[in-house]
């Protein structure tokens, strides 16, 4: 008689399996997996490895595994992702979250503790092309009188994030726009901070990227063009026309251009550029300025 599959045995066969696939992390992905198949929390497993699921959440199993090995990410796969200690909705609509954009949420919410309100109680951020949301539920979870605008081009981003707002109680702070860039938030609304993840990758770098990334996450959301600056460059007079005086900027970019990126700053001249942030990895990240009064 053949073993039972445990849920033992199937972590340590998908583990395999996933690593003969590619997979830098197979056995995270593994249990991942077998844990949204059964509906529990990861941790959960190691108290019921000789438990065997039935045969409905094994097919559910093989059918995320097999998808998973065809290179699609785990977080679309089970709908969600951590970012910042929390928990997010995510899709084939949006960006999976990814622990650089932490960077910008530390950032922010170290500015907004001197930031004072330009007008009313209340700061008012911009989050540009929000994707999930994660920057703009960030911003109205931990600055609790902020009032927060947040624009995508993608009607389909915007039902994502709108499902986080609402998931972290936060929807009643958060305004959202169909929009690109700033083009149709109503012309006299200003702001004190504006945040942005737009797309940074090149069109060169775009064939170079993991095949999770490129062909499952949205290009539109990736993909700026040849040089990787030209939706910031678009971006920067926009932001540069609705800050308040004192108002500040962040950019996420790639190390790469963030060269470019400054020089287009100060050729904007409405604009001082303050220190950049940088990764983990001690690289150029988060490209911040300040509106000059």
């Amino acid at each position: 008689m053949a073993d039972p599959w445990t849920i033992g045995r199937l972590l340590t066969w998908t583990t395999g399996f996933l690593k003969d696939h590619g997979s830098e992390s197979p056995r995270l992905e593994a249990e991942v997996l077998l844990a949204h198949a059964l509906e529990c929390e990861r941790i959960m497993l190691y108290a019921r490895f000789g438990e065997e699921p039935n045969e409905a959440v094994r097919a559910a199993y093989r059918g995320l595994v097999k998808e998973r090995s065809a290179g699609k990410p785990v977080a679309y796969l089970t709908g969600g992702r951590e970012f910042y200690s929390l928990d997010f909705a995510v899709s084939p609509d949006v960006l999976i979250p990814r622990p650089e954009t932490e960077f910008l949420v530390i950032g922010l919410l170290d500015a907004a503790k001197t930031q004072k309100p330009a007008t009313g109680d209340a700061l008012q951020i911009a989050d540009v092309g929000t994707g999930s949301g994660i920057l703009a539920v960030c911003a109205a979870l931990k600055i609790p009188t902020a009032h927060v605008t947040a624009v995508d081009v993608s009607p389909a981003a915007l039902k994502i994030a709108a499902q986080n707002a609402a998931k972290h109680h936060v929807a009643e702070r958060i305004e959202f726009f169909e929009s690109d860039l700033l083009a149709k938030v109503p012309p006299a609304r200003k702001f004190d901070f504006i945040v942005s993840n737009p797309p940074y990758i090149t069109s060169a770098e775009m064939a170079e990227l993991d095949r999770d990334v490129r062909d499952f996450e949205p290009h539109l959301a990736l993909e700026a063009g040849p040089r990787g600056t030209e939706v910031i460059q678009r971006l920067i007079p926009q932001a540069a026309e609705r800050l308040v005086a004192g108002g500040q900027l962040f950019i996420e970019l790639s190390p790469q251009i963030h060269e470019a990126v400054q020089q287009l700053l100060q050729a904007d001249g409405r604009l001082d550029p303050l220190p950049t942030i940088e990764d983990q990895n001690r690289r150029p990240r988060i490209v911040r300025a300040r509106r000059r009064d």
